[in-house]
């Protein structure tokens, strides 16, 4: 589509080409040895004009080269910079902590960044940030870029757990767990995938659960997401490999944190009374959050995740705590087995 000055343009050239034939026409040529000796003159200044045109060119290609190299060196000499999601506490704070001990940019977001102001008195740059919000998303994204040159691991932490027996989670309430558990990421890698694609390297790390392996009675909208992103993740391995990026799963099993403080506010506040059994499993803090002996702390999911992000070749998956190393066995058992397992624990509740 042309705009009108390119029609107006357009419009002219005919006109211009008539009025030269009639001119060409009318007016006779002669020719000199004086018009001879011009032209040659004139096709000696066009091969010097094109001998300093060739050199220009040359010399830009030489740039051009000197600018490439330039950005090769910077990939290693410039401090690698990590974007990392829900730093408010537990395991995105102690691992925004363990990136800086690593001299790494770090790059910590949260929803609310009055909950960031520790890190960013540590040395963090800190963004507002809900992962529910494309343009937010994108926005992190470039910014991450700016601040350090490029985004050499993005770290997908932000997420929470929605508990509750099927039955009594509404289809919003599991729409929005899937929003932020699996969505979020989703927006995430796919802003920051062209930039580590034209890096030629980065890598992509995502917060999972044991639960992401094996489901529990009451957590099936949680355990339906990280199974999600788990696979998600799988497919999502294979299809950047070829341009040097890697995605590494961590699966932590319960961790000493805030999280599992956010798990009871998620319960449920209408309950169907035939799930009061399963109920009073939740209420049992020791049995689903990080109050109970096998529980990790966040340090040390911290550590499996700047191992992740650091090491040459890392491995697809980093399950973290007893729980999580001896709780994935469970899947390889059969269900009637897993089953019993449940009904046990409900009686000892």
């Amino acid at each position: 589509m042309t705009t009108d000055a390119d029609d107006d343009t357009a419009a002219a050239g005919p006109e211009g080409s008539s009025s030269e034939d009639d001119s060409s026409a009318s007016v006779p040529v002669e020719t000199d040895d004086s018009s001879a000796d011009a032209a040659a003159d004139s096709g000696s200044a066009v091969d010097d004009t094109s001998r300093v045109g060739e050199g220009a060119s040359s010399e830009t290609a030489e740039s051009g080269t000197e600018t490439a190299n330039a950005a090769t060196d910077d990939r290693y000499t410039r401090k690698q910079c990590v974007l990392l999601t829900g730093c408010s506490s537990g395991i995105g704070e102690a691992t925004a902590r363990a990136f800086l001990e690593e001299n790494w940019q770090v790059v910590a977001t949260a929803r609310n960044t009055d909950n960031l102001t520790d890190l960013e008195e540590a040395g963090c740059h800190t963004l507002e940030l809900d992962v529910t919000e494309p343009a937010q998303v994108a926005r992190a994204v470039e910014q991450t870029v700016e601040i350090g040159g490029a985004i050499d691991c993005l770290v997908n932490n932000a997420g929470y757990a929605q508990l509750g027996p099927t039955e009594d989670i509404s289809t919003g309430e599991l729409q929005r767990q899937f929003d932020v558990n699996v969505y979020g990421p989703h927006r995430l890698t796919r802003a920051a995938l062209p930039h580590m694609r034209a890096q030629g390297d980065g890598r992509i790390i995502n917060l999972s659960s044991v639960l992401g392996r094996i489901s529990v009675a009451g957590a099936g909208a949680y355990s339906g997401s990280k199974h999600a992103l788990e696979a998600m993740s799988d497919a999502l391995r294979s299809e950047v490999e070829e341009f040097g990026i890697d995605v590494v799963v961590v699966e932590p099993g319960p961790v000493k944190s805030a999280f599992s403080d956010r798990c009871d506010e998620e319960i449920p506040g209408e309950r169907t009374p035939a799930y009061e059994s399963l109920y009073e499993v939740f209420d049992d803090t020791q049995l689903i959050g990080g109050d109970g002996p096998f529980a990790s702390d966040p340090e040390d999911v911290a550590a499996a995740i700047v191992h992740a992000g650091t090491c040459p070749e890392p491995p697809a998956r980093y399950p973290v705590g007893p729980v999580a190393e001896y709780g994935l066995y469970a899947r390889y058992l059969p269900d009637w087995l897993r089953d019993a397992g449940y009904r046990f624990i409900r009686k000892l509740v």
